[in-house]
Parts: C-alpha cells; sequence; structure tokens
C-alpha cells in the first residue's frame, strides 16, 4: 500500500463574514463565504474548492485515459458548474456538472467519437474526487466531442 499526504494550512482569524487564508505547498489564497451565501467574497470559497478539485481530477484523468487509448486530440477543454441548495437554513452540494469539449485531430474516424465519447464517462467513474463525493454530490456529465476545424476547411 502507498499513501500520499497532503497538508493545507488554514488562518480564519475573524467572525463568519471575515476573511482568512489556506496554504499548500502549491496555493496559497484568501477565503471567505461567497456573496451569495451573504459573505463578502474575497478569494475563493469551499464551494468553488470543491468544484475545483472535482473538475481538475476529471480533466487530468480524462486526459491520461485518452493517453493510454491512444486517442490523439486538438485540444481539451471544459466548464463545470457547482449547484448548492440553501433550504431552510440548510446548504447542501447538490450536484456538479462537467462539460468537457474535446476536439479530436482532423483525420479522427467516427470510431474515435465514439471512444471520445465513452472515455469522458470513463473518466468520470475513474476519478479519485468523484468517487470521493458519490452517493453525497449527484454528477453529471454534458461531453461534446468534434473534430478539428482545420479538417472541414480541407475537406
Amino acid at each position: 500500500m502507498s499513501e500520499h499526504h497532503f497538508h493545507l494550512k488554514a488562518n480564519w482569524p475573524g467572525l463568519r463574514n471575515d476573511v482568512g487564508e489556506i496554504e499548500t505547498a502549491n496555493l496559497k489564497t484568501k477565503v471567505s463565504i461567497p456573496p451569495e451565501m451573504k459573505g463578502p467574497g474575497v478569494g475563493t470559497n469551499p464551494d468553488e474548492m470543491l468544484l475545483g478539485a472535482a473538475a481538475t481530477c476529471y480533466i487530468i484523468t480524462l486526459a491520461a485515459i485518452m493517453e493510454r487509448s491512444w486517442l490523439e486530440k486538438e485540444s481539451l477543454t471544459m466548464e463545470s458548474e457547482g449547484i448548492v441548495d440553501v433550504t431552510k437554513g440548510v446548504i447542501t452540494y447538490k450536484k456538479i456538472i462537467h462539460r468537457p469539449h474535446i476536439v479530436l485531430k482532423r483525420n479522427a474516424a467516427e470510431k474515435e467519437i465514439e471512444l471520445a465519447h465513452r472515455l469522458a464517462k470513463k473518466a468520470e467513474a475513474s476519478c479519485m474526487i468523484s468517487r470521493a463525493v458519490q452517493g453525497n454530490v449527484e454528477m453529471e456529465l454534458q461531453a461534446t466531442v468534434e473534430i478539428s476545424a482545420d479538417a472541414e476547411e480541407k475537406a
């Protein structure tokens, strides 16, 4: 068994609507409650941090799976959305939606488009963060796969 340990230092000098700081080996930022939840909105917040963790884990996992499958891409970009429900004072992280946009090389065939869709789904199931929140936060995937525009211009 091999374990990896990650560390975070946090400082919260004030009360609810003040601003704190967090620091890891590669990230240092201010944190506060977002304005949507009647906070000051300075720096990032836990909702964005969870969305960021889920999105970066997913896109890195997808890129790795595509590489192992020899599926060449022109580009891989993504937008993700986190939905937080506040009902009767109870805050629940309800859903995360990933919208990856995979652009394949101009010579990609139909089977490679299908493979890209399959790998997009597989990355969701393989991502460590997706697995960590499974059963608590609904995960939704809306993948777009297309062939590079260069192919259309030269075809």
